[in-house]
């Protein structure tokens, strides 16, 4: 899908579903990663920042990382107006781009909510995010079960994934060099009527 979709929905994005399944999330990586309270946290894909809102006091720095600029433009909104903590930081960063320069930065936590399945090639992300974190850092990733195409039935340029088959979803993130990877049910997302399990993968670096 285009990022000019989410510039065109991201001053509308935080519905009260969105917000109150960020912090599902939250809560499901705050039980999986044992967290200090001083983690470097990157959210790619970040949109609005969602999920990063949800795990704030519980980790330290925020940085939100994402390819839309109408998303980034409504993140650092949130910034200005306290909604999001002052410090964090907001990037254009895509890691599909071939000539991305990855910044100089180490993170102790790495997330994305409902990121992956829009990816095609899922090599170069998942390769990015684990040269991105510190040795020992985790990657926490929420994404949907394979549902057959019935998610995005109502999209004619979708390109990306119908979900994803676990196993082979946890494959991939040990090809890209991550350990110590578990997958467990996390929440659910309603679409067309119908209930669309969400699972949350975490792994070390």
């Amino acid at each position: 899908m285009a990022r000019e979709h989410f510039d065109g929905i991201a001053q509308d994005y935080d519905d009260q579903e969105k917000v109150d399944r960020a912090r599902q999330i939250a809560e499901a990586v705050r039980a999986a990663v044992p967290l200090t309270g001083r983690e470097r946290v990157l959210e790619y894909g970040a949109g609005t920042g969602l999920v990063a809102q949800a795990l704030q006091g519980a980790v330290g720095q925020l940085t939100l990382a994402d390819s839309s600029s109408g998303m980034r433009q409504v993140a650092e909104e949130k910034v200005a107006v306290g909604s999001l903590p002052e410090g964090t930081r907001v990037w254009d960063l895509d890691l599909t781009d071939p000539d991305v320069k990855l910044p100089d930065e180490a993170f102790d936590l790495a997330v994305s909510s409902l990121v992956l399945h829009h990816i095609p090639d899922l090599a170069p992300v998942l390769t990015g995010l684990h040269r991105l974190l510190a040795p020992g850092g985790h990657l926490a990733v929420a994404d949907l079960d394979s549902d057959d195409g019935r998610f995005h039935t109502h999209l004619h340029d979708f390109d990306g994934h119908d979900g994803f088959d676990r196993q082979s979803l946890a494959r991939q993130l040990r090809a890209a060099g991550f350990t110590d990877v578990t997958v467990e049910d996390c929440t659910t997302l309603v679409k067309h009527g119908e209930v669309f399990p969400v699972f949350l993968a975490v792994a070390r670096r």
